[in-house]
């Protein structure tokens, strides 16, 4: 009925949506720090964490792709991620649930967002920015609807029974995502053995590295306190109200950013997006009525969910599709980075100046230099274009 590509990016989009719940982190914020009396800044250390972990496991996990079936692959991932919700459940302490929550659930969901984005685009190689996107599109609809579940299960239980429900769901999705792939018939293709990089590949790897981690720095701020900000800044509403309004953002953003890929040239795209994030976060600075911090934030996370997509479509271009999975992995360190100290540097702004204020200012100066650091790597593009221009006069 359906063909074995198609087959494939199913598998792949169901096991982001369920991963992408990761993000939905801030309604745990107020449950976690009456539960074990700690500070924002400690508990927001647990969503930082999980993002360390996350990256570490995207950039070592190419390694790893190959050498399982894909079928076995996905299903482990989903074990391991719920062994460490069920950790997180029963946690008797914040460290417990680092051990759970932010180490192997945030390991968990490195190796499969990034199996599906890598297994995405070798599957579509001819439409790799749309099959990216859709993924990643898929990633954020998981962090879109997990808000007022988890919300629920906090009012029924608590953390623990959030934490629950998230394994509870890791367990259920684990046989449907392995059949899938099974019947699809699906492999990943290793790259070749790897040959020196010349000093330009590596320049063009740092640039996109500073602009990846600038850009998304904004973006994980929001995230990370989404109820945080909108409730200092004067909104009332439900606490999942902002999380889901910055996760269906963020998932328009995610396919428009893989679809825009394969259109417009990165060179201005991403240029472009984080100057959006940078425009949407000063405007919060400055004007704090509910309607503006509902647009502005869904305006950050349409950005950010842009920006996360585009990226890997963008290395698959320059470097190929085979080696796209180690070098990917390599440039998004800069997002673990963006993910150790952004959420944590808000909470800690926070506690610092009793408001979000600094700290939204802070990250749109991330998204100015982003954009520096994209003009930069692609400047003759620029110049040439400028050139033309003038000829025309």
């Amino acid at each position: 009925m359906f063909d074995r590509k198609f087959l494939i990016l199913l598998s792949a989009c169901l096991l982001s949506m369920v991963l992408g719940s990761v993000h939905a982190f801030s309604v745990f914020l107020e449950p976690l720090e009456e539960r074990f009396v700690a500070s924002r800044s400690l508990v927001s250390l647990t969503y930082s964490l999980a993002l360390v972990a996350l990256t570490i496991a995207v950039l070592m996990g190419y390694r790893l792709f190959s050498r399982w079936s894909a079928g076995g692959f996905v299903s482990a991932i989903c074990l391991l991620a719920s062994i460490g919700a069920l950790i997180a459940a029963f946690a008797s302490s914040l460290t417990m649930v680092w051990l759970g929550y932010s180490l192997l659930f945030g390991a968990a969901n490195g190796l499969g967002y990034g199996f599906s984005l890598q297994i995405s685009a070798q599957t579509y190689p001819g439409r790799k920015g749309v099959s990216m996107g859709i993924v990643t599109a898929c990633y954020a609809l998981g962090a879109a609807v997990s808000p007022a579940m988890f919300t629920f299960a906090i009012s029924l239980g608590g953390f623990r029974a959030a934490m629950l429900g998230l394994a509870s769901a890791l367990l259920v999705a684990a046989p449907i995502c392995a059949g899938l792939m099974i019947k699809a018939g699906a492999t990943f293709k290793a790259a070749p053995t790897q040959a020196a990089e010349d000093p330009l590949s590596s320049r063009k790897i740092t640039l996109l590295w500073l602009g990846y981690g600038a850009g998304v720095a904004a973006g994980l701020m929001a995230i990370g306190h989404a109820t945080g900000i909108a409730k200092a800044l004067g909104f009332n509403g439900a606490p999942w109200v902002t999380p889901i309004l910055i996760a269906v953002c963020n998932m328009f953003g995610s396919f428009a950013g893989g679809w825009l890929t394969d259109r417009v040239a990165p060179a201005r795209l991403l240029v472009w997006l984080p100057l959006l994030s940078t425009t949407a976060l000063l405007i919060l600075v400055f004007q704090g009525n509910t309607v503006a911090v509902l647009l502005c934030l869904g305006s950050v996370g349409f950005a950010y969910g842009a920006i996360i997509a585009a990226y890997p479509a963008t290395v698959s271009m320059i470097f190929g599709t085979l080696d796209s999975s180690r070098i990917y992995g390599r440039v998004f360190t800069a997002w673990g980075s963006a993910g150790l100290f952004a959420p944590w540097l808000a909470g800690f702004l926070f506690d610092w100046t009793g408001g979000y204020s600094l700290a939204l200012s802070t990250a749109a100066a991330l998204g100015v230099f982003s954009a520096f650091s994209i003009y930069l790597l692609f400047r003759g593009e620029y110049e040439s274009a400028e050139a033309d221009n003038s000829k025309w006069g």
